[in-house]
């Protein structure tokens, strides 16, 4: 397994079925373990695919409505109650960190490890978490209620030393760094050598969108132009199309279409209704519209980006 890789835990909708769980997904990137939603029972989903929740930094929660949402609380709480130290950023609405700082008042006084709210702004795109490799931002999704999604983006990376040329060129070691993020070698009679003959290309870099309740918008899709893997809702299919836009959702058809739009790679389609019964037939939708890779997902799919 590599050490991008995204964990489905629930990818059911709003009623309870016995073949999906509310939204949640886990993003291991390097040794950071992050969160995106938090439906319930997302706890035990987490020990039922053997990721610890010891080692969560980081909750993304794209709205407020409990089958994203209503987890949380109860995770938290086990979280305390196992002595889980360090700390943890829940990135939400203002609305949302008001709640869970009464419950978690409520149900759980003291927590071991240091709870932090980082505020979300509707409506707007913003960097949620940033550090040398990787950044995470939210983007408008178009719902009932304010909702994000979010992109995590892997960083350019170092292009790679071509050992033979550099010691060609007696390129000195302290230069190797800057050799690495591009630099041209200047040799000491003056002659510059380009960088590409010094080097070879880096690594590709990888980006995971996740777009969880939304209509149809293809403002959604400049959001994720150019990500590799897109995770978009399908509540419904073509038989229940006339659904999707009054309640705030998208259809499988209309997945495809935004992953076309946005030049995905792949496309994972979740979120399903209580009522659909077969997800091969939403893949296969979905498939008339993109022609990139398209799966449906299921709780256990661990999708490796690298």
């Amino acid at each position: 397994m590599g050490y991008f890789n995204v964990t489905i835990l629930g990818c059911g909708s709003a009623t309870p079925t016995l073949r999906h769980s509310p939204s949640a997904q886990a993003v291991r990137y390097r040794n950071r373990l992050m969160l995106v939603d938090c439906g319930e029972g997302t706890q035990l989903q987490l020990r039922r695919y053997g990721l610890s929740f010891a080692k969560i930094s980081d909750i993304f929660v794209s709205h407020l409505h409990g089958d994203h949402f209503l987890g949380l609380p109860g995770l938290l709480s086990t979280m305390a109650l196992h002595g889980v130290e360090g700390a943890v950023t829940v990135h939400t609405f203002a609305e949302g960190a008001d709640i869970l700082r009464r419950l978690m008042a409520m149900f759980c006084h003291e927590t071991t490890f240091t709870l932090r709210y980082n505020i979300i702004t509707p409506g707007q795109e913003s960097v949620l978490f940033e550090d040398n490799n990787l950044r995470v931002t939210s983007f408008p999704l178009h719902h009932r209620v304010p909702c994000v999604g979010f992109r995590f983006d892997e960083k350019p990376k170092r292009r790679h030393i071509d050992g033979p040329a550099v010691k060609f060129y007696d390129v000195p070691h302290y230069l190797m760094d800057a050799i690495k993020d591009g630099a041209d070698f200047t040799r000491p009679d003056g002659t510059i050598v380009p960088n590409n003959r010094l080097t070879t290309p880096a690594d590709p870099s990888m980006s995971y969108a996740y777009c969880s309740d939304t209509a149809f918008d293809t403002r959604v899709a400049d959001a994720v132009r150019g990500v590799d893997v897109l995770y978009h809702e399908a509540t419904y299919g073509d038989d229940r199309a006339h659904n999707a836009a009054p309640r705030g959702h998208s259809t499988a058809r209309e997945a495809g279409r935004i992953a076309a739009l946005a030049g995905a790679r792949e496309l994972i389609l979740g979120h399903y209704s209580k009522t659909v019964d077969d997800e091969s037939v939403l893949a296969a939708q979905a498939a008339e519209e993109f022609a990139g890779k398209v799966i449906a997902a299921n709780e256990g799919l661990v999708i490796n980006l690298i």
